[in-house]
C-alpha cells in the first residue's frame, strides 16, 4: 500500500497559466496568418519564402507548455510514502457540525459568518495532534462532509469546499447535524467524544434540545458556537464572484433580518454538558472550547501512518530540462531535417 501526495501543493496554482497561454498563442497565430494573406496568394508566398514553417512553432509551444507544467509539478514536490507503521495516539473524537445556510453568509462578522467559521476551523486543525476530527455540513438537511480521521490534510481540502450553495435544502436543522455526529462516532469507548455546532442558532425544525439530551445521555459533549450579533444583519444576495449584489427579501418586499439565537444555543450546550460561546470580529470562540475539549478523558487508539516519503521531483525536474533543451533546438523555420518532415499541412498558408 502507497500515499501519494505534494509536499507543496500550493505551487501547483501555476498550471493555471496553461490555458491562458494556449488562448495567447491561438490568437497571435491567427493574427499571423491574416497578416501572411493580405501580403499575397499562399502558393506565391510559400514560393517567396520557402523556408517559413507553421508547424514548428506549434511544436516549439508544445515542449515549452510540456516542459513548464513538469516544473511547476517538481517544484511541487510529488512524494510517495513507503514506510506504514502502527502508532499509537491518544485524543479525542469531536465532530464539528457547521451551519451553510443562507444566513451565514451574513456579514456581521467579518468577512462573513461562513468564511469566519471555516478560518476558525482551519486554525484549529492547526492544533490538533492525536485527535480525531470529522465535519457535519447543515442547512435544512444534514450530511457527513468528513468521516471522523487523522487525516488533516483531508480535513483542510473538505472544509475549502464547503459553501452555502453546499446543501440545496435552506433551513437550519440542528437536531439533524446532532443526529449525524452520533452516527459517526464509536461507542465501544464513552470517553472523549464531542461535538461542536457553529451556526447563527435559527433552528427551524425544532426538537434539537431532545436530540442533545439524547446525545449527553451517552457521554458526548456538546458545544456551540453562535455565530453574528443579536442585532441581526442582512442576508446578502451574492454573484458568481461572490460579490454582494443585494439583500434577501420577503414576500412583502421587506429586508430579511438574520438574528443570533443565543437562546436556543445556551441550552443546548448547557444540555450537553459543553459551553456557549458567542463568536466576533475580535474571537472566534473555538479555541475557547477546544481548550475545555483537551480536559476530557482523552481515548488511546491505532492509527495507520506512513512515517517515510521518497521524493519524486528529481524526474520530473530532469523532464523539464531536457523538454526545454530540445525546444531550443527546434527552429522556427524549416532547417534540413524539419524540410523532410510535413507538419500540419506545411505547403498551405
Amino acid at each position: 500500500m502507497e500515499i501519494f501526495r505534494f509536499a507543496h501543493p500550493q505551487y501547483l496554482y501555476a498550471l493555471i497559466f496553461i490555458p491562458v497561454m494556449i488562448i495567447i498563442f491561438i490568437v497571435i497565430a491567427i493574427l499571423k496568418r491574416k497578416a501572411l494573406k493580405q501580403f499575397g496568394d499562399s502558393r506565391l508566398l510559400s514560393i517567396l519564402i520557402p523556408d517559413l514553417s507553421h508547424g514548428w512553432p506549434i511544436v516549439r509551444f508544445i515542449l515549452l507548455m510540456l516542459g513548464f507544467a513538469s516544473l511547476v509539478v517538481g517544484i511541487a514536490d510529488p512524494q510517495v510514502g513507503s514506510k506504514l507503521e502502527e502508532v499509537k495516539r491518544q485524543g479525542i473524537d469531536m465532530v464539528i457540525c457547521m451551519d451553510v445556510s443562507n444566513s451565514m453568509n451574513a456579514q456581521d462578522i467579518k468577512p462573513s459568518r461562513i468564511e469566519s467559521s471555516k478560518r476558525s476551523i482551519l486554525q484549529l486543525i492547526d492544533q490538533l495532534g492525536g485527535d480525531r476530527i470529522g465535519i457535519v455540513v447543515f442547512a435544512g438537511k444534514a450530511f457527513v462532509q468528513l468521516p471522523i480521521t487523522t487525516d488533516y490534510s483531508a480535513a483542510r481540502m473538505f472544509l475549502n469546499t464547503i459553501n452555502t450553495n453546499i446543501v440545496p435544502t435552506q433551513g437550519t436543522a440542528i437536531a439533524e447535524a446532532i443526529t449525524k455526529a452520533m452516527e459517526s462516532f464509536n461507542f465501544e469507548d464513552t470517553h472523549g467524544k464531542a461535538i461542536v455546532i457553529i451556526t447563527d442558532g435559527e433552528d427551524h425544525e425544532g426538537k434539537a434540545l431532545d436530540v442533545a439530551k439524547e446525545a449527553a445521555e451517552k457521554g458526548v459533549q456538546i458545544y456551540t458556537i453562535g455565530m453574528g450579533v443579536a442585532e441581526g444583519a442582512p442576508i446578502p444576495i451574492l454573484n458568481a464572484r461572490g460579490e454582494v449584489t443585494g439583500f434577501k427579501t420577503d414576500k412583502q418586499g421587506s429586508t430579511i433580518i438574520t438574528r443570533l439565537n443565543e437562546t436556543m444555543l445556551q441550552q443546548i450546550a448547557s444540555i450537553g454538558n459543553g459551553m456557549y460561546v458567542r463568536a466576533n470580529n475580535t474571537r472566534d470562540g473555538l479555541k475557547l472550547i477546544y481548550d475545555d475539549i483537551r480536559k476530557m478523558d482523552q481515548t488511546e487508539f491505532d492509527s495507520q501512518m506512513f512515517s517515510d516519503y521518497e521524493d519524486q521531483f528529481q524526474i520530473l525536474l530532469g523532464i523539464a530540462l531536457l523538454l526545454i533543451v530540445v525546444e531550443l533546438f527546434v527552429l522556427e523555420r524549416k532547417g534540413k531535417l524539419q524540410k523532410k518532415i510535413k507538419l500540419f499541412n506545411e505547403g498551405k498558408i
